[in-house]
């Protein structure tokens, strides 16, 4: 019988699919899996569609096994008035495959000036982010951390201090110091998240960071889940298996935050075995092939992800022997829903893990193709997602 990794009530729903097909549901080359849920992703729809529409990206989506997703809020109109956000939710509801929670933004226009209307986007929003850009001022953010609370909803927080940046696009690291290249430094990153920590031992509210990629940021949230602190955290798996010494002199390597240096790798790496991060995310972050064809100086940040975030995962991770299969699912599938109260219907896929493939970005169902695992090998091919009882992707 196939391996079920997943609750009674899906385990119903998966025999009660399969009882046309009882020979695909009884062999043990199958496995199933509750429905993956990513709270960081970019569907740049409305006022991008050109790298990503909400069909496409939910169509990839359910391509890589996920029947729920959270998408961050850097959108032409920003998601700061419940008018904007409902613009997007009308997209949502005639395209979208899966299931698909929109982000509001902190604050209007995302410029970190003026609070965004949250108390009228509140029920229309999953939680609030500037993902994209930190909030720079410590009273914006502490007026904003207050608002959240009283709402009971999440400040989703991506973690930089602009004027550390100076320019830089790569980490600062040994490759950026060989080649030539402006580096950005982990303090950017990890300054920000210890001044956030200390606002919420403050104010009390509900805090997850995003994409985080340095020790310095892990120590933190280690220490703060120590005390106490309400706070939850992401990483993504290019954070976890590459790092500065893997870079290539092309735009598929460029993202916000930079891969690290190996130290860093490494100390995610023990984040996720401890508990300290929560849930993987694939900041799936879709553009256009100009747009990523300019090289690592001059490339927009971004790579895509969900469709290759639990093969990954699983090749470098499970297979290895470092994580369980039990784990990962805690990772994809049940802390990011538990932490965002996402619900589980009738969600799950169905996957055979020993079957390999090569990645190649052209059969991708996004419309990003830039990825830095191009041609890498790996395990696990998904046949079947189901959303709700319905099938929204079938190999």
């Amino acid at each position: 019988m196939a391996k079920i990794y997943a609750n009674e009530k899906i385990k119903a729903a998966a025999e009660k699919l399969f009882a046309g097909n009882l020979s695909l549901f009884n062999s043990d080359e199958y496995s199933v899996f509750p429905g993956f849920c990513d709270v960081h992703v970019h569907f740049r729809e409305p006022g991008f569609s050109y790298k990503e529409t909400v069909k496409s990206g939910s169509m990839a989506a359910a391509h890589g096994g996920y029947t729920a997703v959270c998408t961050m809020p850097n959108l032409n109109p920003v998601p700061d008035s419940a008018e904007h956000i409902d613009e997007q939710l009308a997209i949502i509801e005639s395209d979208a495959v899966i299931h698909v929670y929109p982000y509001a933004s902190i604050t209007v226009g995302q410029n970190g000036k003026e609070l965004s209307d949250m108390d009228a986007l509140a029920k229309k929003a999953i939680a609030f982010s500037d993902d994209g850009r930190g909030v720079q001022n410590d009273e914006m953010m502490r007026s904003a951390m207050k608002r959240a609370k009283e709402l009971d909803k999440i400040i989703v927080a991506h973690c930089e201090v602009n004027e550390l940046l100076r320019g830089g696009y790569i980490h600062d690291g040994e490759y950026a110091r060989a080649h030539g290249h402006r580096g950005i430094c982990s303090e950017s990153e990890y300054l920000q998240i210890e001044r956030d920590i200390e606002l919420v031992k403050e104010i009390g509210c509900k805090y997850h960071v995003c994409h985080i990629s340095t020790k310095q940021s892990v120590d933190a949230i280690r220490r703060a889940k120590a005390m106490g602190v309400d706070i939850t955290c992401e990483t993504g798996p290019h954070y976890l298996i590459l790092d500065d010494s893997d870079l290539q002199e092309h735009g598929r390597f460029k993202m916000n935050p930079p891969l690290r240096s190996r130290e860093d790798r490494e100390a995610l790496i023990q984040g996720i075995l401890d508990g300290t991060i929560d849930m993987i995310a694939t900041d799936h972050a879709p553009h256009s092939a100009e747009e990523k064809s300019r090289g690592l100086e001059k490339s927009a940040f971004g790579i895509v992800g969900l469709e290759t975030a639990f093969s990954l995962m699983y090749t470098h991770f499970v297979r290895s022997g470092v994580l369980t299969l039990e784990r990962l699912v805690e990772l994809m599938a049940i802390n990011p829903r538990k932490r965002f109260n996402i619900p589980m219907g009738e969600d799950y896929s169905v996957w055979r893990l020993d079957e390999k493939y090569t990645v190649n970005p052209d059969e991708f169902l996004s419309m990003g193709r830039a990825t830095p695992f191009e041609g890498d090998t790996l395990y696990a091919q998904n046949y079947l997602t189901v959303c709700d009882g319905k099938t929204v992707y079938k190999r």
